[in-house]
């Protein structure tokens, strides 16, 4: 069906015509894009014209309007109809009488309507107070009626707008900053608004309206292109969620992802993630452009004065060979031969970045045209100019933006093609792949006096999560291309053998801290051995730090800075020829004993709380630490049931288990029997922790059986039920190879939820293993918990009992 067809059975049969060719318009499946945006507007056009002809009656100077996206023409299958209907003044009531002609229609059929009734004077003076209204009216077009009225307000707020621009631009460039505050970068978020986000529709609108100035204009290269993306993005949403909605929610994806013909929702938000970058540059390129404008309009006319009316020159200062800076940005210099020096592009990015200064999008553009290769493997200033511009801290940034949207760092370095854009589905990442590797270089900067040999930690940084870009382990992809990229980049065998073993290796540290028992001298020796030498944990350890903080909030606290620190002196101390002293039996400290004593005593659980008071070792976190919680000290009468029961009672007094130790200590004076110790760190969830006894007799009763946990546990989530979302992956419990000589290791990945542990405890307590301590670690809604659990007498599982506890524990988990 064509669209001059469709517009004549809208035309034949009225509204109801109009949404039963509307309706074919948008399930047609022959149609999208561009082509189907511009059919349903001149549809809607028609429509609204023939509403118009109908209802106008003697109406001679008065026009219907288009404004905003309508105006230029860009339906989305759930748009707003933007609609101003402009008139003389002359007859109000006859006015009024056709407003009700063309709205009410437009309601009746459920089509969200932004609508105005105003004369030229009106709409322009009210374009005057607010900048919203004058950016709508900037793609005014005419509809219906009085041509030269409507020709006449678009010339006047044109004109206005060019009058007004030095004023005005900067308050446009205030609201989209703002709205960048609020809405977060399009470009890296999960769940984005593809309107509202700093690189969205709402900034590509606002380009139009710089470039409508005729003060600055935009980048053009990509930009239509990067608009349309977003675009069809936005219209295949509507159509798959039916409303009315701009945010591309998680549920969603792969449903957008089927209409637009994308193989998933990775390829979905990596093609949108493209797309805002190349509108969030272009904005950066045209507001620096904005503001060196006005600051020549502002200045030159005392220039002038001083000058005698001659033209000013502006003011070059050398920042390297071939590398000047001029009126705030680094230029190159007029002697500069980017086809003789091909070191030019990272030497130039070098100067910016040490400068603190954005690199000349015209710079980069010929840069990017005209520098010849690297040779392979790299020089070595090339070499040390990378370094230089992954050491310059948060300036970094900016430049390395700069050289991406020019295509120059995929040609510098090729693998970084597969992490470009590429989105992380962990709530725990902020960044997408390729930024997070940036982030992280920018915080190991800051690390740099730490180590001995920071190019070695600043390239590492950029390279840890090279292998993200390959199926399988990202840490074994990326070992084999950074010893490739190494090679590349100039450094010598021994220091890319380093870097591939920092890259294999650069989630060892976290992982070990958190997740097994560092009194266990097999973890301090496996660690070791992975390192190897004293050097190459120095930077692992910085590596680490930087990669966690660069993750986001979640991913680096004090608690784990202080696991670390411990994991790293004792790895130290064994790379320096100490071997690992051999775990033995603790003496009770006064304390326990005591509390041991009592708890025989009375036959019951008996607790101690002790705050957590020494800093955490090692370097503090820039961010605010988070407290390290208290020791909860309990002892109770050896007896099943115990590990499910205070892990039940903690989380019904919603406190957070950062870890936990589990150990039987026999009773003094040869009194028959023992005592079940177990010492576990603790924090709340939120508020302040509760009262020893209310926790003793909470216990108490949950041991006697009088206390229905999972009960009450069901209830509180049937109070406060969690928001629906993506269906979290399915869990995973594993048995860790030859992790410890004294206990089964066992690790569960499965999604956080309250009473997780107590779950865990009640089925390791089924499956008749003693669970000697436990490891709990929680980034995000990801909780990776270890186990390590014997049999009866005390000893490691058989293979065969251990898989079968782990599988146990899954289906657990999956029930």
């Amino acid at each position: 069906m064509t669209s001059r067809d469709v517009t004549k059975d809208a035309e034949d049969s009225g509204p109801g015509g109009y949404a039963a060719a509307r309706l074919r318009l948008l399930t047609e499946g022959a149609r999208s894009g561009p082509p189907r945006r511009a059919a349903l507007a001149e549809l809607t056009d028609e429509w609204l014209a023939g509403l118009f002809a109908a209802g106008a009656g003697t109406l001679r100077s008065v026009s219907l309007v288009a404004v905003g996206g309508y105006g230029r023409g860009e339906l989305s299958p759930r748009s707003d109809l933007d609609l101003l209907l402009l008139h003389d003044g002359g007859d109000d009531k006859a006015v009024a009488a056709l407003a009700d002609r063309l709205w009410y229609p437009v309601w009746d059929l459920g089509l969200a309507l932004d609508h105005s009734v105003r004369t030229p004077a009106e709409a322009r003076k009210t374009a005057g107070e607010d900048l919203k209204v004058q950016l709508g009216l900037l793609d005014a077009r005419h509809l219906a009626g009085d041509l030269g009225l409507t020709a006449s307000l678009r010339t006047t707020v044109l004109a206005d707008w060019r009058n007004q621009a030095p004023k005005r631009l900067p308050e446009l460039r205030d609201l989209c900053a703002e709205r960048a505050e609020r809405q977060g970068e399009l470009q890296f978020l999960l769940e984005p608004d593809l309107k509202e986000a700093r690189g969205g529709l709402r900034d590509a609108t606002a380009l139009r309206a710089v470039a409508a100035s005729w003060l600055a204009d935009a980048p053009r290269e990509g930009l239509a292109a990067a608009r349309r993306r977003l675009l069809d993005a936005r219209d295949a949403l509507h159509l798959a969620t039916g409303r009315a909605t701009d945010r591309l929610a998680l549920q969603e994806q792969d449903q957008v992802a089927a209409e637009l013909g994308l193989l998933d929702a990775d390829a979905l938000l990596r093609q949108v993630y493209e797309a805002a970058r190349v509108i969030s540059y272009a904005g950066d390129v045209t507001w620096r452009e904005v503001g060196r404008v006005l600051r020549a309009r502002s200045v030159r006319p005392r220039l002038r004065a001083l000058l005698g009316g001659g033209k000013p020159v502006p003011e070059r200062s050398p920042l390297a060979e071939g590398v000047v800076e001029q009126d705030g940005e680094v230029v190159l210099a007029r002697t500069a031969r980017p086809e003789r020096d091909p070191v030019l592009p990272l030497r130039a990015a070098a100067a910016a970045a040490q400068a603190g200064l954005p690199l000349s999008r015209h710079a980069v553009r010929h840069l990017a045209a005209t520098a010849g290769p690297l040779p392979v493997p790299w020089p070595a200033e090339a070499r040390e100019q990378l370094v230089t511009l992954l050491g310059s801290g948060r300036p970094t940034v900016q430049v390395w933006e700069a050289l991406e949207a020019e295509g120059l760092i995929t040609r510098l370095l090729p693998d970084w093609e597969r992490v470009r854009c590429r989105p992380q589905r962990n709530a725990v990442h902020v960044w997408t792949v390729d930024r997070h590797l940036i982030e992280t270089a920018v915080r190991a900067a800051g690390f740099a006096r730490r180590v001995h040999r920071p190019d070695l930690l600043l390239v590492a940084a950029l390279l840890h999560d090279i292998g993200k870009g390959w199926p399988g382990d990202h840490s074994v992809a990326g070992e084999t291309i950074a010893r490739d990229v190494a090679a590349r980049i100039g450094f010598d065998r021994a220091d890319a053998a380093v870097l591939a073993t920092l890259v294999r290796h650069h989630l060892l540290l976290v992982e070990t801290a958190t997740r097994r028992d560092l009194d266990d001298p097999a973890t301090v020796r496996a660690v070791a051995e992975a390192v190897g030498t004293e050097g190459t944990l120095e930077l692992l350890h910085a590596l680490t730090e930087a990669d966690a903080l660069a993750t986001g909030p979640a991913a680096w606290s004090s608690w784990r800075d202080s696991l670390v620190a411990d994991l790293v002196k004792r790895v130290s101390s064994v790379l320096a020829g100490d071997p690992p002293a051999e775990p033995e039996a603790d003496a009770p400290t006064a304390e326990q004993e005591r509390l041991a004593v009592e708890a025989f005593r009375t036959g019951g659980p008996v607790l101690a709380l002790r705050a957590q008071t020494e800093p955490p070792a090692g370097p503090v976190p820039s961010a605010d630490p988070e407290p390290l919680g208290v020791e909860l000290l309990i002892a109770v009468p050896d007896q099943p049931g115990v590990l499910p029961a205070v892990a039940g009672v903690l989380a019904v007094h919603r406190l957070t288990v950062r870890t936990a130790e589990l150990r039987s200590l026999p009773l003094p004076d040869g009194v028959d029997g023992s005592v079940l110790l177990l010492d576990w760190r603790v924090a709340a969830e939120y508020g302040s922790l509760p009262q020893v006894t209310r926790l003793r007799a909470d216990l108490g009763r949950a041991l006697d059986g009088t206390l229905d946990i999972a009960a009450r546990l069901a209830e509180r989530d049937a109070a406060y039920p969690r928001r629906r979302g993506v269906a979290p992956p399915p869990p995973r419990v594993t048995v860790a190879p030859a992790a410890s000589r004294l206990a089964t290791v066992i690790e569960v990945r499965a999604q956080d939820a309250p009473g997780l542990l107590f779950r865990l405890g009640r089925a390791l307590e089924g499956a008749g293993v003693r669970v000697r301590s436990a490891h709990v670690s929680t980034l995000g809604a990801n909780a990776v918990d270890a186990f390590y659990v014997t049999g009866g007498g005390g000893a490691p599982l058989p293979v065969e009992e251990a898989a079968s506890v782990a599988r146990g524990l899954e289906e657990v988990l999956r029930a």
